[in-house]
């Protein structure tokens, strides 16, 4: 049957309409397009109506609940969290990043990389716990953060966005504040490369404003005592040197040499007039300047064990005992008026005038099944900070992956056998918190640690574990950017 025009209308107007009461209820469903059923079409009447009432709405469905929305418990912006230690009015900060928390600073310490986990926000409150991980050893860290006005004590004119405490399960607990550091974002680069190497680059050193040492001693390839100035270098003594020892101004050596048997001497060596002078003879041995210059301290044996004594440069002849306990061996002096020994039961702080002012099991200093105490190890103090120490030490468990290829039999039973020997490591150690973190790269036996003037770098010896050669290599204090110096062993730092 053929419509009127007035049906077809009212019939295209029906439909819409019917279409539009069911928008609301389609769009709040949650299930997938093959559950929907398409709409019939409406019949066309016989015969169109002269008058059309119009059809009561139909009821709208009630929406239907769908899955709650993720809400996001981290703050998606990079933070710097910072305030001042326990006691001493250091600095420590604790950068979070998108993933959280990444790299916790103190004052005088190498940074602590750390490995974000969980963060928990407390309801909708402004409130977070951030957790983390001390990639070096191991120990729990937790950020906890609250989005509210915060003054530092050290500067209260000044307003920080969040109130924050940290806590180390080692080094312990803090109280500061949080910001905003916009500083800390990455610099975006948009413009394509085609230069692939790149991405094999390392990253740039985490450690700037450093100085390389002027002046250095140290025993080359061919046994020499070589003192080094800038670029001119002598040589001090043919052979037979060692425990060499500068001082702070670099224009002095101290050396030990061998006589005879059981017999020793020390001598000065002075670069400006290029002579040696023979300054102790007999059992004497490990000398050191004091921080001023004015003083040598020394080992002495009297018979039955080593004591602690101390000269002045220009008159040994009044040598004086300090310390008349056992001193296996002697570390150098911490300041101008302490002195650093070892008897293998402590590491002990000696007064110039004799007193014990402190001390540290070598227990504690060692650890458990990982290194042990011996006459040959060194303890270096921190040039600025007398918490840290860098130790080198023997290991009690071989180097891992010592053992080079060997050919024949025989050779891989001499490997094993020489893999099976302990090496020697260095660690950094904070007496305080009892930290101790290996930084000696894993496939040397490494010996001789020290420091640099500005506690920046440390210079060490290191050879393959089966090998003989000894090659002078630094890095940072915070394990990054090793490199090689030259061949040799035993350098000693001037300025």
């Amino acid at each position: 049957m053929r419509q009127s025009p007035l049906a077809r209308f009212l019939l295209g107007v029906s439909t819409i309409f019917y279409s539009a009461s069911l928008c609301p209820c389609h769009a709040q469903r949650t299930a997938g397009p093959s559950s929907q059923q398409p709409a019939q079409p409406q019949q066309a009447p016989s015969q169109a109506p002269a008058q059309s009432s119009p059809q009561p709405p139909q009821a709208k469905k009630p929406p239907v609940a769908g899955p709650t929305a993720p809400q996001s418990t981290h703050y998606p912006i990079l933070l710097l969290v910072q305030g001042p230690t326990q006691d001493d009015g250091n600095t420590w900060t604790v950068r979070i990043g998108l993933r959280g928390p990444e790299r916790f600073d103190r004052t005088h310490y190498p940074p602590i990389p750390l490995e974000p986990a969980d963060v928990i926000r407390e309801g909708s409150t402004d409130t977070w716990t951030y957790h983390a991980k001390d990639t070096q050893t191991g120990a729990a860290v937790s950020v906890h953060l609250r989005r509210e006005a915060c003054s530092d004590a050290a500067a209260p004119a000044t307003k920080f966005a969040f109130s924050a405490a940290v806590e180390h399960a080692q080094i312990g607990s803090a109280q500061g504040c949080a910001r905003i550091a916009t500083e800390l974002f990455p610099k975006i680069n948009n413009q394509p490369t085609d230069d692939d190497d790149t991405k094999d680059k390392p990253a740039p050193p985490t450690v700037t404003n450093f100085k390389p040492p002027a002046v250095v001693a140290y025993i080359n390839a061919s046994e020499k005592l070589i003192m080094k100035r800038g670029t001119a270098a002598r040589a001090v003594l043919a052979k037979g040197a060692y425990q060499p020892n500068l001082s702070r101004d670099g224009k002095r050596l101290l050396y030990t040499a061998d006589e005879k048997a059981d017999q020793r001497t020390i001598s000065l060596y002075d670069w400006t007039t290029g002579k040696s002078t023979l300054l102790l003879s007999g059992a004497v041995q490990q000398p050191f300047w004091s921080p001023d210059g004015t003083r040598i301290a020394f080992r002495k044996f009297d018979g039955s064990k080593w004591q602690l004594w101390v000269i002045p440069w220009d008159a040994p002849e009044k040598a004086a005992l300090v310390y008349s306990g056992d001193v296996t061996s002697l570390d150098g002096w911490v300041d101008e008026h302490t002195l650093l020994i070892d008897d293998l039961q402590a590491l002990s702080w000696i007064g110039d005038d004799g007193t014990v002012k402190q001390t540290v099991s070598v227990a504690e200093l060692y650890g458990k099944d990982q290194f042990r105490p011996s006459s040959a190890n060194t303890v270096r103090v921190h040039p600025l900070n007398p918490d840290l120490l860098l130790v080198s030490a023997e290991s009690v468990a071989p180097l891992g992956g010592s053992a080079p290829k060997a050919g024949a039999s025989a050779s891989k039973e001499s490997a094993k056998d020489a893999a099976a020997q302990p090496g020697t490591a260095f660690f950094l150690y904070e007496i305080e918190s009892k930290r101790r973190v290996v930084l000696s790269p894993p496939n040397l036996s490494c010996s001789s640690a020290e420091w640099s003037r500005d506690g920046l770098q440390i210079y060490f010896a290191g050879r393959e574990p089966t090998g003989t050669a000894m090659t002078i290599y630094k890095m940072f204090w915070d394990g990054t950017s090793q490199l090689r110096v030259q061949d040799g062993y035993s350098l000693v730092i001037g300025q």
